[in-house]
């Protein structure tokens, strides 16, 4: 996950429940389930041939939950970087050939998929988890704790699974392995998507040729062949209780591109600057210049918009004026004309302010991720899987989230739907919860077998709603 959004402070409770829930229903953007679902999907998902599925889903998740925690354990901490997930990879491609799964190793680097054929005709679903973790030393005290050491653009850093791509990877290695079990009576067919890089790769810098992750996986067919009725995807999150599944239709997690400025002027004397052309002052009136695009310039009762200047770097020296100052930072929209159009005003505001203090800016922007945009009419489909799998108090309308996923790629290819999962241990307040990405994250173990009851579910209900 990219750069997870900072919390609101806020009760828990409160802004999920009644704020988010209250607003997305005066709006008319979310709608009871009963009335958005169709009657025949519900039906064919609540009637007895389902209802045994069903309870054979929790049987079995039950029966391997600790065989589940062991994996997340062992994965843990074994944490691999982008693009180097070679343990993690070969884990997981064991496990799937022992299931008796078609398997394909080596997707977009180390990916691994597994297809799963059911014993009857019906739609191919997809479930994905992403499996590599961050450069980040763990800082959480526990038995199987990080020590790794990977190499990140060259140089040598501590790894964590700071952000729970290794529970991620351990419920959907127990998902597959609760749905092989029931391959007989499955009315469809299931795609496990292993996918390495979420965090983009350790290898490289995006520049805007390469890709990886996600969008190197759908290059490469994972979405066809065959082709993918729908996907279903999760994330752990630190902002919700243990257990608490939470999810939203339409934008739910924002695009994520990187930019960089650099601003070239004339080198000269600090004690002289009207003998050059300052770039540390034309770059600071950039920085501020650019606030205004989002406070002044676009429609935010549309959408919300982030423009974040994250690092700059120029001169070396007290008394000299340098040449140069380079700046990097990220934009967060979820609507893809504001995005296109905030771009396009970041390079003239740069452009105009450098110019006119002599100096010249240098503008270039590479898009990451898009939107995680869940389908209002397969969110309507689904929700009340969800709930069911939740139980009674335990879900909830999630905010839009400023941390943006590439499990958007695959909904560009198949409607998809993206929920978040809580791993905050329910003693403990999830708005002072250390976040995804902290050195200190924690997830609690507890909430995993919620995770693959979700997805197996998921898969099952959507499958016998396609045959009604």
């Amino acid at each position: 996950m990219q750069a997870f959004a900072t919390r609101s402070r806020l009760g828990f409770k409160k802004l999920v429940l009644a704020s988010a829930m209250a607003a997305a229903l005066a709006s008319g953007s979310l709608t009871a389930h009963a009335q958005a679902t169709p009657s025949a999907a519900l039906m064919a998902t609540s009637s007895p041939q389902a209802q045994a599925l069903h309870a054979q889903i929790d049987e079995r998740a039950k029966a391997i939950e600790q065989k589940l925690i062991a994996w997340r354990r062992d994965i843990h901490e074994h944490p691999e970087l982008g693009n180097l997930e070679t343990r993690t990879s070969a884990l997981v491609a064991e496990h799937l050939h022992k299931l008796g799964l078609e398997v394909k190793t080596g997707v977009a680097v180390t990916g691994v998929v597994g297809l799963l054929k059911g014993g009857k005709p019906g739609p191919v679903v997809a479930l994905r988890a992403d499996m590599d973790a961050l450069p980040v030393k763990e800082q959480v005290d526990l038995p199987f704790a990080s020590k790794a050491k990977g190499m990140y653009l060259g140089k040598e850093v501590d790894v964590m699974h700071a952000c729970g791509h290794d529970t991620h990877t351990a419920m959907l290695m127990a998902t597959a392995e609760v749905l092989a079990g029931m391959k007989d009576q499955l009315p469809g067919s299931v795609k496990f998507i292993f996918q390495p890089a979420e965090e983009s790769p350790a290898t490289f810098e995006p520049d805007g040729e390469k890709i990886w992750g996600a969008k190197q996986m759908v290059k490469q067919g994972v979405m066809s062949n065959p082709k993918v009725d729908a996907v279903f995807g999760l994330h752990v999150s630190s902002s919700y209780p243990s257990g608490w599944i939470a999810w939203r239709p339409g934008p739910a997690m924002s695009s994520a591109d990187q930019f960089w400025i650099d601003v070239t002027g004339k080198q000269t004397h600090g004690a002289r600057p009207w003998s050059g052309v300052d770039p540390i002052v034309a770059s600071a009136q950039i920085i501020t210049g650019i606030q205004s695009i989002i406070s002044r310039q676009s429609n935010i009762a549309l959408e919300p918009a982030v423009v974040t200047v994250g690092a700059i770097n120029g001169g070396n020296r007290m008394n000299i004026i340098p040449d140069k100052v380079s700046m990097i930072g990220t934009i967060r929209t979820y609507d893809e004309g504001m995005k296109k159009d905030i771009h396009k005003r970041l390079a003239t505001t740069a452009e105009h302010i450098a110019e006119s203090s002599g100096a010249k800016a240098k503008v270039k922007v590479v898009e990451l991720y898009n939107a995680v945009v869940n389908p209002p009419d397969l969110v309507a489909r689904m929700g009340p899987t969800l709930e069911r799998v939740a139980g009674p108090g335990n879900f909830g309308l999630q905010p839009k989230s400023s941390a943006s996923e590439d499990f958007s790629f695959y909904q560009q290819e198949a409607p998809g739907m993206f929920f978040y999962l809580g791993v905050t241990p329910k003693d403990k307040d999830p708005n002072t919860a250390p976040n995804n990405h902290s050195p200190l994250f924690y997830a609690d173990e507890s909430a995993l077998i919620y995770g693959v009851r979700a997805l197996s579910n998921m898969a099952v209900d959507y499958m016998l709603a396609s045959g009604s």
